[in-house]
């Protein structure tokens, strides 16, 4: 007989003058059924992907001889941290924030804010971290001698990223703080008041 194009055959075994037939019986078992992985959850995001960061000034245009701030504000994906300016141990990579001073700008001392101290299973002490949204400042004057109009202030962003469960390799990325320059005062305008508050 055949079952789907698989044949059965009857075999016969021969035991003195007996005969005995044995049926060759062919289970044919369903494939099992797992349920759907998602490719997503088994993947480690990229360093890049937690964080996003955009780059912001406080005046626009702004004046020469006369400070201003750039603001870096970046997300952090929900479930993940980076680790604060003041770190915890010293094995830890501390949040930095960087710029590379073109020609006719003097930059100051960047400004972090604190972080929060948060417990997780693979540290015996609290961590200091920062999650969410968080906003680094960095007041620049544009030299009285410098140019004007439009210009770019390259900054780089270093940080570290971890969840509960895994920590990614530190990662530098390169921003771009656009600014436009004038020579007369009256011509400046404040920008993003809700991230400059006026001194």
């Amino acid at each position: 007989m055949s079952f789907r194009g698989i044949k059965i055959r009857r075999l016969r075994q021969v035991c003195g003058s007996s005969v005995f037939r044995i049926k060759v019986v062919l289970v044919i078992s369903a494939p099992l059924l797992l349920p759907p992985v998602s490719i997503a959850q088994e993947q480690t995001p990229s360093p890049r992907d937690v964080v996003s960061p955009a780059v912001y000034v406080s005046a626009d245009p702004a004046v020469r001889g006369v400070p201003f701030q750039l603001a870096v504000v970046f997300k952090i994906r929900p479930g993940f941290h980076v680790n604060a300016r003041e770190k915890s141990a010293d094995y830890l990579i501390a949040t930095d924030l960087r710029a590379e001073m073109p020609a006719g700008f003097k930059a100051g001392e960047v400004v972090y804010p604190k972080g929060q101290l948060h417990t997780f299973t693979f540290s015996k002490n609290p961590l200091n971290v920062y999650e969410g949204t968080v906003t680094l400042r960095l007041p620049v004057t544009a030299q009285a001698s410098g140019p004007v109009g439009p210009q770019q202030i390259p900054l780089k962003l270093r940080y570290q990223a971890c969840s509960t469960s895994v920590c990614l390799p530190p990662v530098t990325i390169d921003l771009q703080a656009a600014v436009n320059i004038v020579a007369n005062a009256a011509s400046a305008k404040p920008a993003h008041a809700e991230l400059f508050p006026a001194q």
